[in-house]
């Protein structure tokens, strides 16, 4: 019980105070628990990272969710994702009833722009560290450095995922380990845990069903279906949402859902939330709470399937060089991340840029917790808006 109350403490505090979207948060888990608490290696962060990667789904979410796994099985992969969801989840559904007044309240936003640049600090203490861990040589320092280039300037969830897709075969070809290659114990068959996946594929498949059969059904399946197309985390969402219920909400609606979304903290897939509740006006809690619950569950249902069998997999020689691939994309991904969109629409001033390089020196240097940070950014944020 003691290890569940752990998890939950620790991802519930983080699920307060986790803002800027899905790059933010794999640097607020990988300061967190990889470099504070040890609950895992790098290397191992950086396949869960890579997993989550080759996944739809909400890429951080599943990454959290992995963690809790790995920490105490299933029941804490959702402890896990409760605790950090769950802040997220709760402002979503009073923003979705009290929205109209939030609109225009200069402090509120003043808060968010401080916190916007706090995650500018996160991301680049993620991306500097991860490149040392997963960039040791020639061949991948490029990999992350040509990936970087390329997403910064062809921009897209089409150009994210050819990235992943080009590193992972060059680095099944030209990375995989002599040592895997000559060592015979390696088990090398594929393995997968069906049960979980089965699940995916029943539910993808037997939807349409029972779709029509009530609002609460139809809204479970429209946003399942988002959950298991969905590449690249939550900024990504809104287009195919907007595209599967563009006959039921306005686009006002959308749009103020996204401003929602990423005025607080946590996952962005809480978009969810606040549309669910704008779908069931007959009973907004549960439209929320059905949205939420189904857009997520394709993601962790893939996760299961694939988590168990991870690291066996990993062992693989040609998988392994891949994934010396992905994780050096990875950081080329989140390079680009931190320009855009995370430094272009939060760094607008020279101010902002000073408050950027002293939170980056009081992370690292003077190794000030996180939650000083996040109270101090947003205290700031708040004085330099009401001023």
């Amino acid at each position: 019980m003691k290890q569940y109350l752990d998890i939950f403490v620790n991802f519930f505090t983080l699920g307060l105070i986790s803002f800027g979207g899905p790059a933010a948060h794999i640097g607020y888990f990988n300061h967190k628990f990889v470099q504070k608490l040890g609950w895992l290696s790098q290397q191992e962060y950086g396949q869960l990272v890579a997993l989550s990667q080759f996944l739809p789904g909400p890429g951080s979410s599943q990454v959290g969710f992995a963690l809790g796994y790995k920490r105490a099985g299933v029941i804490g992969g959702f402890t896990a994702f409760i605790a950090f969801t769950m802040p997220s989840v709760v402002l979503m559904l009073l923003l979705a009833s009290l929205s109209q007044l939030w609109v225009d309240n200069v402090l509120f936003f003043g808060v968010v722009h401080g916190l916007k640049l706090l995650a500018v600090v996160v991301v680049a203490d993620a991306v500097l560290t991860m490149f040392t861990s997963f960039c040791q040589c020639q061949r991948t320092k490029s990999i992350a450095v040509i990936a970087a280039l390329f997403l910064l300037v062809v921009s897209g969830i089409a150009s994210q995922m050819l990235v992943i897709v080009v590193a992972a075969l060059w680095g099944a070809k030209f990375l995989a380990s002599e040592a895997l290659l000559q060592n015979r114990k390696v088990d090398v068959r594929f393995k997968l845990d069906w049960l979980p996946f089965g699940l995916f594929i029943l539910l993808f498949v037997g939807l349409p069903v029972i779709a029509s059969s009530s609002n609460i059904a139809s809204i479970f399946a429209d946003f399942y279906y988002a959950g298991s197309l969905v590449f690249g985390g939550g900024h990504v969402v809104l287009p195919l949402l907007q595209e599967l219920l563009a006959d039921t909400l306005s686009t006002d609606t959308f749009l103020t859902g996204y401003a929602a979304a990423q005025a607080v903290p946590g996952p962005m897939f809480t978009l969810a939330t606040f549309l669910g509740f704008h779908l069931a006006p007959e009973a907004p809690i549960l439209g929320a709470l059905t949205a939420t619950i189904a857009i997520f569950l394709p993601g962790f249902l893939l996760m299961l399937a694939f988590l168990k069998y991870w690291q066996t997999i990993a062992q693989m020689p040609k998988l392994s060089g891949a994934i010396q691939g992905v994780n050096a994309a990875v950081v080329g991904l989140l390079f680009s991340a931190l320009y855009q969109p995370l430094f272009t629409s939060a760094v607008v001033s020279a101010q902002d840029m000073a408050m950027v390089v002293l939170g980056y020196f009081l992370l690292k240097q003077v190794r000030l917790p996180i939650v000083y940070l996040v109270l101090g950014f947003a205290a700031t944020g708040a004085l330099v808006a009401w001023l």
